[in-house]
């Protein structure tokens, strides 16, 4: 008896999985890795319909609190799901899935031995660097720049974009080197660029560990495809998958 009511149970549960749908609120700086969190995921839940929302986290934070209909929110750090917690639009609490690092990145060879000093060169007239008020990496390179006592000597050649993958772009095609995560120089169309070449990890003493929050949250009812995304971002299959984009293990 016990084995019928649990094979009953079993198939009520993936029924109840069958066409659900998730929206994923993600920082830009996971947009690569979360692809592959995806992938994997849709392995099991072959059913759930998963859709990728990207954006910078103060922005993806603003949307929720106006009613944007997202049910994950994957941010690049812990303080705007912790807000999100304390103002009552999540369920449950905020976890660390990863921890990014911070690098400097040009799409020409650089003398990348100089460290940070290399932005006071004359020919880099142009920094790409996130907006710190919506983009947690933005944030940290300010952090970074400035206990290396170069902030106020380089703020005048700072290009903002609004999330971490608009400064990419604006380190490629218009300025002469940026600020980005890490994590986006292990895309497959960036791996032909070299590390001390034409990046260089930002020593990470810099600034603040930037260990990245996700929350589940708050609708009508607990999306049970929902909590089975934020179960397997959490799991050591995604683990891998974050360490192979640069993440550091946790």
């Amino acid at each position: 008896m016990k084995a019928y009511i649990h094979i009953i149970f079993s198939l009520l549960f993936a029924s109840s999985l069958l066409s659900q749908s998730i929206n994923i609120a993600v920082a830009a700086n996971v947009s690569y890795a979360v692809e592959d969190i995806k992938k994997e995921f849709l392995k099991i839940y072959p059913d759930i319909n998963v859709k990728i929302i990207l954006g910078s986290s103060g922005k993806l934070t603003a949307q929720i609190k106006n009613g944007a209909p997202f049910d994950i929110f994957m941010s690049a750090n812990m303080k705007y799901p912790r807000l999100l917690h304390k103002d009552g639009f999540t369920f449950g609490d905020v976890k660390v899935y990863a921890e990014g690092s911070l690098a400097y990145l040009s799409s020409k060879k650089q003398n990348f031995s100089k460290g940070l000093a290399l932005l006071l060169d004359k020919n880099i007239k142009k920094i790409a660097i996130a907006n710190p008020k919506t983009a947690p990496y933005g944030d940290a390179s300010f952090e970074a720049l400035k206990n290396a006592n170069l902030l106020e000597k380089v703020q005048a050649k700072f290009v903002y974009g609004e999330s971490i993958s608009q400064t990419l772009s604006f380190t490629m095609v218009a300025t002469d080197i940026g600020f980005v995560a890490k994590s986006l120089l292990y895309s497959q169309k960036m791996k032909h660029y070299k590390e001390d070449e034409h990046w260089a990890e930002v020593d990470s003493s810099l600034y603040t560990p930037i260990q990245q929050g996700i929350v589940i949250i708050k609708q009508t009812k607990i999306n049970t495809a929902a909590k089975k995304f934020y179960e397997f971002v959490l799991s050591q299959k995604a683990k891998e998958i974050f360490s192979s984009y640069g993440y550091k293990s946790l």
